[in-house]
């Protein structure tokens, strides 16, 4: 997929730990037309997730999402995702480790970029957090898919180990949380 300029479906690109996880909250999304496992931001072009996983490519899982801005705005795209993963760990989310696993939004335009500046500004400046936000905006860089296998991976796989016990608890976290949001 590429990052999409169009005002009408914009792109933007989420790294939230585990792809696993922001990819089966996503799809869940009203408005967001398509999500896409991939990797971004690191030294290495098309790495395999295999390369990934050794926390030497400097890339982090991602999704990439192209969304509806008339049915869900990026502010609001913002939060689900600033709720469904914690913001406050550098390089980790639960017991994934590495810098693979980073909280970061990687955007398409610079006017994306100013808009998650300020949003993490503003969850700052509310104390949404007791520890510092360590959340990376960046320009996004070097994004390539994922393995099709990692694709839908939840839905195709709920009762593997890691999706029954990490991805569904996040998933209906959203569900609780966003009901307003949740695809019908």
């Amino acid at each position: 997929m590429n990052p999409s300029t169009d005002p009408q479906t914009p792109t933007i690109t989420l790294g939230g730990g585990c792809f696993w996880c922001t990819e089966a909250v996503f799809l869940k999304v009203r408005g967001v037309l398509s999500v896409e496992s991939g990797y971004s931001n690191g030294q290495l072009a098309r790495p395999t997730y295999e390369e990934v996983c050794t926390g030497r490519t400097g890339c982090v899982e991602v999704v990439q999402l192209v969304f509806d801005p008339a049915q869900i705005s990026l502010e609001q795209i913002l939060h689900i995702f600033f709720v469904i993963h914690d913001p406050t760990t550098l390089n980790r989310q639960g017991h994934d480790t590495g810098t693979q696993y980073r909280s970061g939004i990687y955007v398409s335009t610079p006017q994306q970029g100013e808009q998650a500046r300020q949003f993490i500004a503003e969850l700052a400046q509310q104390g949404a957090y007791t520890a510092p936000i360590v959340t990376e905006v960046q320009p996004l860089a070097d994004y390539s898919a994922a393995e099709a296998y990692h694709q839908n991976y939840f839905e195709r796989n709920p009762y593997q180990g890691y999706c029954a016990h990490v991805v569904a608890p996040k998933v209906d976290k959203f569900r609780r949380t966003f009901a307003e949001f949740v695809r019908t």
